[in-house]
């Protein structure tokens, strides 16, 4: 939708827009659980991975999210900022965003053709022609941006890597991004809708493949939140032998926590031992830690020895969970990996194998983290793509 009201700005232009749903934006709708995260003011290109993560360098130097902003506002929606950084419409609704980019789709007199999904893309007498279940289309500049293979109920599809393929453009390997995590069940089960604030690591072995912090939810197959999604596409690409560790007490020392559980040992010693993390961690977090951490919780928090409160402080700093995969394609927000950027000019988003051919957003080998970034990418590389630079 970026790229077609980009490439209407010139009245010279004839635009269509094929669009394979019934409607357009249905992905969109689903964006920030249907709150629509539409960027952040904090995105750079250390926010995003791929092959080549400086190719968005470009893109976000023409269309950063300043103007990002901007540019909806001129399009009439409102919107808000929160202390992270994530940006959202006021009314709290995506469709609000895409009502406004609908609204221009019309008003800029681009011919939109729902239900309308390429076939084919083939170079005819210089020209592109594209075909699609009922005619050829034929186009002297065509833009190609139809997504990755991410959230494939809502419309997620590998089409557009299958159209560029006989035009000899390569994909990498394609993992899911921004999904939950899948571990052993047993801790995960029990602690199911409990929320936790948390620092996390991805393991293998001594070595940390990576970490971030943040908000985590447990599920009654792993871990999910945003904290977590910020590790799944290195949990996606990193194989077996991975393990979770999570840190509940982030801002607390391993001697601080013991010193605390034994402040509590002293002046609550009649209190069951189960009750031992009431008020330091949730509820029910507390007493799956406990269990971890191997504490007989039927004693009184008096009669446990100064060994046990170390084992339930190091669970509560060390929780350990090996780790299964990621959930698939399906629930994931977004695709890593995708069309060889090396073969697109970062600086117009033409193709270097075929001119006149340019390509945006996720079907690119560029994903970024959680909290609005991937939009951004969305809105710059489609700004890009669609002024049609040579």
């Amino acid at each position: 939708m970026m790229a077609a009201l980009t490439a209407a700005e010139d009245n010279s232009n004839r635009v269509v827009l094929l669009e394979r749903q019934q409607r357009v934006g249905r992905k969109l709708l689903a964006t920030g659980n249907g709150r629509c995260n539409l960027t952040n003011i904090g995105a750079t290109a250390a926010n995003y991975h791929g092959e080549q993560p400086d190719f968005v360098r470009p893109a976000l130097r023409q269309l950063p999210p300043t103007e990002t902003l901007a540019l909806f506002r001129s399009f009439g929606l409102l919107t808000v900022t929160e202390p992270s950084g994530r940006v959202y419409p006021l009314s709290d609704s995506a469709s609000s965003v895409l009502d406004v980019l609908r609204f221009q789709l019309a008003q800029r007199g681009v011919e939109l053709r729902c239900a309308c999904p390429a076939r084919e893309i083939r170079r005819e007498k210089g020209a592109f022609a594209v075909l699609t279940d009922e005619e050829k289309l034929f186009a002297d500049k065509l833009i190609v941006a139809c997504g990755g293979a991410a959230g494939k109920k809502l419309g997620g599809v590998t089409d557009g890597y299958e159209l560029l393929a006989p035009l000899g453009h390569k994909r990498t390997k394609l993992y899911p991004s921004l999904v939950q995590l899948v571990t052993d069940p047993d801790y995960p089960r029990a602690l199911k809708g409990v929320r936790a604030d948390a620092a996390l690591r991805l393991l293998r072995g001594k070595s940390c493949l990576a970490e971030t912090r943040g908000e985590v939810q447990f599920t009654e197959r792993g871990v999910s939140g945003p904290a977590t999604f910020d590790l799944s596409r290195a949990a996606s690409a990193g194989g077996e032998g991975l393990v979770l560790q999570l840190d509940f007490l982030r801002d607390y020392t391993d001697t601080q926590l013991r010193a605390m559980l034994m402040q509590r040992r002293a002046s609550l010693p009649d209190l069951d031992a189960a009750e031992l993390l009431t008020g330091v961690v949730h509820n029910r977090l507390g007493k799956m830690l406990l269990r971890y951490s191997g504490v007989d919780t039927h004693k009184r928090v008096g009669d446990l020895n100064d060994r046990e409160l170390s084992h339930a402080a190091d669970a509560c700093k060390n929780f350990r969970l090996p780790l299964r995969g990621t959930e698939g394609f399906d629930n994931a927000q977004v695709t890593a990996g995708g069309l060889r950027t090396a073969d697109f000019d970062p600086e117009t988003m033409q193709s270097r194998l075929v001119p006149g051919l340019y390509v945006c957003g996720e079907l690119l080998d560029v994903d970024g983290d959680c909290g609005g970034y991937n939009l951004q990418w969305a809105w710059a590389s489609g700004r890009l793509a669609g002024r049609l630079l040579p």
